[in-house]
């Protein structure tokens, strides 16, 4: 545990020395908050939406900003070009374990994205308007499905990188990876706004966990047994993909070749 420690400590202290990086990723997803903001402003104005109000919709984008915030300092770059470079055999002489060790790179800037998400949201809500508490048994449920987005953001992130093993590129990856994510998370709209059959697909995939879940949880649109259900359906996700991650990592390294070894 003590190498993990250290791997997240030094994280925290990356992440503070390349400031600029941080928030010009930071400024990429304030701007689609503020963009969404305002369309949606204008869009329910005076009506609902699939049930949907403008302050319970403004609820939701702050929900989808804070979960598109976390975990956004993975440095899933960085791995991808270790891998592609044949640099991650370095990396296996380490005594720890590799995906242990990126989790632990992922949760060590998590600090400073709650720092500034509640700088946002905090600012938001002083501009725009407060936002409904759910009940205590509801706000549990919501901040146990916030913790279980933290790995299941990682997992999805980290299964993806470990593509480059296969493929010559990870651009491309990367680009698919956020039209599906931001698609069927519910991160651009709200997954009642898909045709039934995909919004039924969707609310059973990993991706509902990263937005969706939280979001309808907060706003108690889902009672209690059904928001059980989500977290349970969030949890079980996370639990397949890590060992699912364990199996990707064993064939990956099959195609490993190192000065043609």
């Amino acid at each position: 545990m003590r190498s993990y420690r250290a791997l997240i400590r030094a994280t925290a202290k990356a992440a503070l020395a390349y400031r600029f990086s941080l928030l010009l990723g930071l400024g990429a997803v304030l701007v689609q908050l503020v963009a969404l903001l305002a369309v949606w402003r204008v869009i329910l104005a005076e009506s609902t939406v699939n049930g949907f109000t403008w302050p319970q919709m403004r609820a939701y984008l702050l929900v989808a900003f804070a979960a598109g915030t976390v975990v956004s300092l993975l440095g899933d770059f960085r791995m991808a070009f270790r891998i592609l470079d044949g640099d991650v055999a370095l990396d296996l002489v380490k005594p720890i374990d590799y995906q242990k060790a990126r989790f632990a790179e992922a949760v060590g800037g998590l600090w400073i994205e709650l720092i500034l998400i509640g700088v946002v949201v905090g600012a938001t809500l002083a501009l725009t308007g407060g936002v409904d508490i759910p009940a205590a048994p509801a706000l549990a449920l919501f901040v146990t499905s916030m913790l279980l987005l933290v790995p299941l953001k990682f997992l999805i992130v980290y299964v993806s990188t470990l593509t480059c093993f296969w493929t010559q590129n990870y651009m491309g990856v990367q680009w698919a990876r956020l039209a599906v994510v931001n698609l069927l998370s519910g991160a651009l709209i709200p997954l009642a706004y898909l045709p039934g059959w995909l919004a039924a697909v969707a609310q059973w995939s990993p991706f509902a966990g990263l937005t969706s879940t939280p979001a309808l949880i907060f706003l108690g649109r889902v009672d209690g047994r059904h928001a059980l259900q989500l977290v349970a359906v969030q949890l079980g996700w996370v639990v397949v993909l890590w060992f699912g991650a364990r199996l990707v990592w064993r064939a990956g390294l099959r195609r490993l070749t190192v000065n043609g070894g």
